[in-house]
């Protein structure tokens, strides 16, 4: 198993020098010409910063709304609570973004949000929304609710408290909703590539796609280039928020 997921990524980390990549691992010719090429390409780079842009603006969108919803789902008691969230987390995994892209288009075809980032960043958040919820809410519920009630004494109304009390406790749990989000989106290819028209407007994971020799071959230094930049910002991510916050938790604490 360990050879099996290795050497993909072995070939992931040579190929991009190899003055003539093959599906093989070997040991490469070694050049940079493969990022010259990359950097000649008219959408490469551009289709990164679009990746960005989307990602960013999914995270923003899902932690905003998620942690408003998932802290009143925890706070306020209302009848069927615990059925509405696993109803909905039972819906997005059997209504999957491929079932539901017809409607999903004839809705943003009406609201005139066809090649519009804005449209593909309202699809993709609603997709990854009630997971958000279904796992925010755990988080919230293992804030005290003691500092909560500390804070209301103080004058402090919900969203004061939400600000400055849950959300500095469960900033661990919001970093991992942040990093599974950017992943969810980072190598979605269906929902931009229905969406989106204009070539410089489309992500990383669509303009990949176009990556071909003028034979029809795939153009395996450029791919092979562009996918070493493609997966280095969500690997130093990771990293980086699992350096900063972890990813093991204990009662709402960091451990």
């Amino acid at each position: 198993m360990l050879g099996f997921f290795a050497l993909p990524l072995l070939w992931l980390a040579t190929a991009p020098f190899d003055a003539a990549p093959s599906l093989s691992v070997s040991w490469p010719q070694w050049t940079l010409a493969n990022f010259r090429t990359m950097v000649e390409n008219p959408y490469a780079l551009g289709s990164l910063v679009n990746s960005v842009l989307l990602s960013l603006g999914v995270v923003v969108l899902v932690l905003t709304l998620g942690s408003i919803a998932s802290y009143a789902l925890s706070r306020v008691v209302i009848p069927g609570r615990d059925a509405l969230l696993y109803a909905l987390l039972l819906l997005s995994s059997i209504v999957t973004g491929t079932a539901a892209m017809v409607p999903t288009f004839q809705l943003m075809n009406q609201l005139r949000l066809i090649d519009s980032q804005v449209g593909v960043i309202l699809v993709m958040a609603a997709g990854v929304m009630p997971t958000v919820i279904f796992i925010l809410k755990d988080f919230m519920d293992t804030v005290p609710k003691s500092y909560e009630e500390s804070a209301r004494l103080a004058g402090a109304g919900p969203l004061r408290i939400l600000w400055d009390v849950v959300v500095p406790i469960a900033r661990p749990g919001l970093a991992t909703i942040a990093v599974w989000s950017v992943v969810q989106v980072w190598g979605n290819f269906l929902v931009p590539y229905i969406l989106l028209r204009s070539p410089d407007k489309q992500p990383a994971a669509v303009v990949m796609y176009t990556f071909y020799t003028e034979g029809g071959q795939p153009n395996l230094a450029l791919i092979s280039t562009f996918s070493l930049l493609f997966s280095v910002p969500v690997v130093a991510m990771y990293f980086f928020v699992n350096r900063k916050f972890g990813f093991r938790f204990h009662g709402g604490i960091k451990s």
